[in-house]
């Protein structure tokens, strides 16, 4: 893990130790495939979540899916 930062995620602050935005999805118990991230006000491709470095100061919004009938 890296060093602990201090994010915005959905509004709140919340410090991390994640590396990466996958590594903070799954922190939060949640399947990076069924999430969508807006990351410093840009949509973040799903397939790059795992490249894409967390720093101090981001601004996250993350929602996932959910299904139902």
């Amino acid at each position: 893990m890296s060093d602990p930062k201090s994010i915005q995620l959905n509004g709140e602050s919340r410090t991390t130790s994640a590396p990466d935005i996958a590594t903070l999805v799954r922190e939060l118990g949640l399947a990076p495939e069924k999430v969508a991230v807006e990351h410093n006000g840009e949509i973040a491709p799903r397939s790059k979540l795992g490249e894409i470095a967390l720093a101090d100061g981001d601004t996250l919004e993350i929602v996932h899916f959910v299904g139902g009938g």
